[in-house]
């Protein structure tokens, strides 16, 4: 388990003073997937730092399993970490960088092959990794991570250039270590991908704390379902829908756009296109049979957790795109 209670990191001094993490608290329990989530520069990088020993907090604490984890010897037992795929030595093979690991950790060697197996890179271990693919260095970093067999797993962006089988490979891997009961905590800005990875999310914001729910709570956030109808006659629909509470606009569901630091809605599509809101699509249809009225087809579609994360965190993006020209 991991503790994270009234974290703070502050860099700079007098009047530069920049708070990257602000007074954050949150705990990230064994058996779950916890995914970190937040738009660049919010301060996720800091934290794992910070939980690792690697930067020292400004005030607050963290600790793995009750302790601070720079104090473990031997940590990788304790702790599995992957921060950076890129930082390793090009000029080594992933045995022996693995190997290397192994040995400062009292690890045995034998640990080096079956890690280096259940990534699928057996076959490349002896080739140098600087020509390693970026999706290549990503599995040597995971295989590193679970060296040690630690119960405690962090992996910063570990999905960076991985292909669709990784990014699936890695999907599975997260799920079968919390279902053995280990804590693993997932840092990325990618909503979609942790809609299929996650169980519970943390997200935050300029270093501080926006949410800490399970999955289900978050994508409550989106709004309700809605429901897209096209109809031979979508005007006689559209109060039939109205009188019995819908709430009804016309043309498709609107698509989340990039314009506006929230994003934008918009909609184009045909003419016989309704999006319903307050009524599920069984209900749709039924009171279009009651009136007699002809329907070609009923799409539902879930709230988008996407969405809920562009909203929650549109106050808190540092570094924000112009509109397009």
């Amino acid at each position: 388990m991991i503790e994270v209670i009234e974290l703070t990191k502050h860099y700079g001094r007098g009047n530069t003073v920049r708070a990257a993490v602000d007074r954050l608290t949150f705990t990230v329990r064994p058996g779950t997937v916890t995914g970190f989530l937040g738009p660049n520069g919010a301060g996720k990088s800091t934290t794992l730092r910070m939980i690792l020993g690697l930067n020292d907090p400004t005030a607050g604490t963290v600790t793995v399993d009750g302790r601070p984890f720079r104090g473990r010897p031997r940590g990788l037992r304790h702790v599995g970490a992957l921060l950076d795929a890129g930082d390793v030595h090009g000029g080594r093979t992933a045995r022996a960088h693995l190997r290397a690991l192994a040995r400062s950790n009292r690890i045995p060697a034998a640990r080096v092959e079956e890690v280096l197996a259940e990534v699928g890179l057996a076959e490349a271990a002896g080739r140098r990794i600087r020509g390693y693919s970026l999706g290549m260095k990503q599995r040597l970093g995971i295989a590193g991570a679970l060296l040690g067999d630690p119960p405690v797993l962090l992996f910063d962006e570990p999905l960076n250039g991985l292909d669709p089988e990784g990014v699936l490979w890695v999907r599975g891997l997260f799920r079968r270590l919390a279902a053995e009961g280990r804590t693993v905590f997932v840092s990325s800005h990618m909503m979609a991908e942790m809609e299929h990875t996650a169980d519970r999310l943390v997200v935050i914001g300029r270093g501080r704390l926006i949410a800490d729910e399970s999955l289900t709570e978050f994508a409550a956030r989106a709004g309700r379902a809605t429901v897209t109808v096209r109809a031979a006659e979508p005007d006689r629909l559209a109060a039939v829908l109205t009188a019995a509470g819908a709430t009804v606009r016309p043309g498709p569901e609107a698509a989340l756009t990039a314009t506006g630091r929230a994003g934008a809605l918009t909609a184009t599509g045909p003419e016989d296109t309704l999006t319903v809101t307050g009524l599920d699509d069984r209900r749709i249809g039924e009171l279009a049979l009651e009136n007699g009225l002809l329907l070609y087809a009923l799409t539902t579609r879930g709230a988008s957790l996407e969405e809920a994360f562009m909203a929650l965190t549109a106050d808190s993006v540092e570094y924000l795109a112009g509109e397009p020209r």
